[in-house]
């Protein structure tokens, strides 16, 4: 304990370092850290490539998953070691920034730590280590950028559409992979907004416009895009039309009821003229909001908030189609879609608000259970991907998997280059920065050479997965690679043999490599950094 009491004369923080109260050294930490680490990456090393290993995961409620998605795995496991905490982390990042590559990452960022663990116990300061590990991320960003990255032209779907299944060829979905790439391109292009002036993606928004509704029933080839959004509403009174060809759509984020008071209001009647009274001043507030919304003549009305009978009644008697209580999201991909503008108060409504881009409304019947179709629009900018599966297990699998599909094409039309996959990139790099380390000077040339050897942990990971002799066929991929002119050459993740990958067709986006590899060595360098771990909890005191 620290001697003295804390802030303000409080209990004093109590130190505690690991398996006891002694201070340990840094060394062991670091050993500790990168311990953790490598445990993480052997979780998750089995599930890379297409001949990958299943997991069977079981939640806290006593459910089942069987997943080779990295993420999902890492995502239901507990542990308590903050580097690996860490390193689960980075596999969350790594699907955000560009769904893809989070088992690569986490198995890259492991195998930097485990080369790190010799220079450590030959007593190399960490910052040298750190300094040489940045340069080499550096130069590896160069490398692949100009000299193992291809264009892809973005107008030619059938060459954008073999990337995409390229990607999730070692999917749940590989079977339907014409189908599933096809409606993830589709999807993609649909919420994109172009940048006129050098006419290039300016936001590719998938997680807010591009809506995955999974619906148990039929079969997966059921599956397909609705240009327009699709939710689980029915209309709120029964005899409001159920179709609506070219509606006119107001949204609303306002309630079409009485005003409610605010905490603590009191009304006090004295007879029955008071009660008839307040009953009127509803009446008449309700039918001016009415009023309201039939000026602008609207055929569908769409509010996130509450919507009263008398309401229903007068909008009913007006021609008007009512759905209420709408999420916020849904009421958003509405507005994209058919070009409406939101509004906060009816008394505030005006011709520019409603939207008129929808060609059909429809209100069908799925099962027991109602769904609102808004499709058929002109110009979406949102649009909904149904999925028909057997049970609701696949269907959670054949999401994930188009997720990946959807994150692909985002990718690649932010940054339309690829590299090429098979391990082909990881060694092409990494001999590229061999060549380089022998220029280096002084110790720092160790852990350059360290990054490179790391590198190759990709490609042995997939032959060793596939059942090849890791060694010979590594061996024979780095003889490919000794001249720095066969980049493409990788190897086949199901056969094991040593191909181009070029004419097999195996690439991936390089924003998904060049975040992969950023991710991992900047963990790597984060975790050697540290060399203590602290936790600095209260003593509770006597009074």
């Amino acid at each position: 304990m620290f001697p003295g009491g804390g802030r303000g004369g409080g209990a004093a923080p109590i130190l505690m370092l690991g398996s006891n109260t002694q201070r340990d050294s840094g060394q062991k930490i670091q050993r500790e850290n990168i311990g953790a680490a490598r445990s993480i990456g052997d979780v998750v090393r089995t599930c890379l490539g297409p001949k990958a290993m299943l997991k069977m995961l079981m939640d806290p409620m006593g459910g089942i998953v069987m997943t080779n998605d990295g993420n999902a795995i890492l995502r239901e496991i507990t542990v308590q070691h903050p580097a690996a905490k860490t390193l689960i982390e980075i596999a969350r990042t790594q699907d955000e920034e560009v769904g893809d590559g989070t088992t690569s990452v986490i198995v890259l960022a492991a195998e930097i730590l485990a080369h790190s663990q010799e220079f450590l116990s030959d007593k190399m300061h960490p910052t040298l280590i750190i300094t040489a590990f940045r340069q080499a991320l550096e130069h590896l960003n160069v490398i692949v950028d100009e000299h193992v990255a291809v264009p892809v032209d973005m107008d030619d779907s059938a060459a954008v559409l073999s990337v995409i299944q390229s990607c999730i060829g070692t999917k749940f979905v590989s079977r339907w992979s014409d189908l599933i790439c096809g409606m993830a391109l589709s999807a993609v292009r649909t919420v994109l907004t172009e940048d006129k002036e050098n006419k290039t993606a300016h936001e590719i928004d998938i997680k807010r416009y591009a809506k995955v509704e999974k619906m148990p029933g039929g079969t997966i080839e059921d599956s397909r895009v609705i240009s327009g959004v699709m939710f689980n509403k029915d209309v709120t009174h029964p005899k409001m039309a159920r179709r609506i060809e070219q509606p006119r759509i107001l949204l609303l984020d306002c309630n079409l009821e009485y005003k409610k008071g605010e905490s603590q209001t009191n009304i006090e009647m004295m007879n029955e003229a008071d009660f008839t009274q307040i009953l009127e001043m509803e009446e008449a507030y309700i039918k001016k909001v009415c009023q309201d919304i039939l000026e602008h003549q609207p055929t569908l009305v769409i509010t996130e908030k509450g919507v009263s009978d008398l309401a229903q009644h007068f909008l009913m008697k007006g021609g008007v189609t009512v759905i209420r209580r709408l999420r916020k999201t849904d009421n958003l991909r509405v507005a994209r879609a058919c070009g409406a503008t939101i509004v906060n108060r009816t008394d505030e409504i005006s011709a520019a608000d409603i939207g008129t881009g929808a060609g059909l409304f429809e209100v069908r019947k799925h099962g027991d259970e109602y769904f609102t179709y808004i499709e058929q629009c002109q110009n979406p900018k949102a649009c909904t991907i149904l999925l028909r599966g057997a049970s609701k297990d696949i269907l959670n699998e054949v999401e994930r998997n188009i997720q990946d599909a959807l994150h692909v094409s985002r990718n690649l039309y932010l940054n339309p280059k690829i590299v090429y996959g098979g391990g082909a990139v990881e060694m092409a790099v990494g001999q590229q920065l061999l060549a380089k380390a022998k220029a280096l000077q002084g110790v720092e040339q160790g852990p350059y050479k360290a990054i490179a050897s790391a590198m190759e942990i990709i490609p042995k990971t997939l032959a060793t997965n596939c059942g090849a002799n890791a060694i010979r066929t590594l061996t024979a991929l780095r003889a490919k690679h000794a001249n720095g002119e066969n980049v493409s050459w990788g190897i086949n993740g199901l056969t094991g043999e040593v191909e181009d990958m070029k004419s097999a067709g195996i690439c991936e986006p390089i924003l998904v490599k060049s975040q992969t590899y950023k991710t991992a060595i900047e963990t790597a360098i984060l975790l050697l950094r540290i060399d203590d771990i602290v936790s600095g909890t209260k003593k509770k005191t006597a009074e």
